[in-house]
């Protein structure tokens, strides 16, 4: 495990799980952890692995850091500062899993959105209240949300601040499953299980194809399935599931 002071991180062979550790500002992101969010996302870029996402303490992320938030200027909203790490951790080669329990607002719902699987608890609140405090949703929800959930639900979200339970977010599909915080890490790693179960590059490439431009298929997905097809993993499964079904 290693630590930086705004995330902790806990490194395995197939997976890495990333602690947002700012419990005593309800993980509100910072600059120091958007930081360590870029040195993380660099080192899942060299070696992929699935990433498992939460926080310490009763919240995953209650928003960006409004303190620092405030004194920002045009210039600074102009670096993207928090939609740049958002859409790198969103482009990661393997699957990225949010376990949210209590409060996911503004960024800390926008980081939600940006990975691949969302489980929460019932404590979970998840939404964007930026208009009420004079901005708006600049770090993926603006767009997409709309793609999560629809764009009736996205709109009432975005322009009315509403607020969803986690019972609300599962009935949308926004939260792929809601379980006790007791067993929100375990949950995590049981459907880390079942992504790293299934070969590897396989997952990557589909990953990669599923978030192509329309206009790229089918030829990325027949480029990538030429990839596939030429690797030892594919005729090895495939040589398993033949001899399985052989003997069944």
């Amino acid at each position: 495990m290693t630590a930086d002071t705004n995330l902790i991180i806990e490194e395995g062979p197939d997976r890495v799980v990333w602690r947002l550790n700012r419990p005593e500002a309800r993980n509100a992101i910072d600059r120091e952890m958007v930081r360590a969010l870029h040195q993380a996302c660099a080192a899942v870029e060299e070696e992929p692995r699935v990433v498992l996402l939460t926080g310490e303490g009763p919240a995953f992320a209650a928003g960006a850091d409004i303190a620092q938030l405030r004194e920002r200027r045009r210039d600074d909203a102009l670096q993207g500062i928090n939609s740049r790490i958002f859409d790198r951790i969103h482009r990661l080669p393997m699957p990225t899993v949010a376990l949210v329990d209590g409060y996911a607002l503004g960024g800390g719902a926008e980081l939600a959105y940006a990975c691949d699987f969302r489980i929460g608890t019932p404590h979970t609140k998840i939404g964007n209240p930026e208009t009420d405090l004079g901005i708006l949703a600049a770090a993926g929800a603006a767009w997409r949300l709309a793609d999560l959930v629809g764009e009736p639900l996205a709109k009432e979200i975005l322009l009315a601040g509403r607020v969803l339970s986690a019972d609300e977010a599962q009935a949308v599909r926004l939260l792929n499953e809601v379980v006790e915080p007791d067993d929100l890490l375990a949950a995590g790693h049981r459907l880390a299980d079942r992504i790293t179960a299934r070969a590897p590059l396989a997952t990557r490439l589909t990953k990669a194809v599923f978030h192509a431009p329309r206009d790229a298929h089918p030829f990325v997905d027949e480029l990538a399935q030429a990839v596939l097809f030429e690797t030892a993993d594919k005729h090895d499964r495939m040589t398993a599931f033949l001899n399985r079904r052989k003997q069944s």
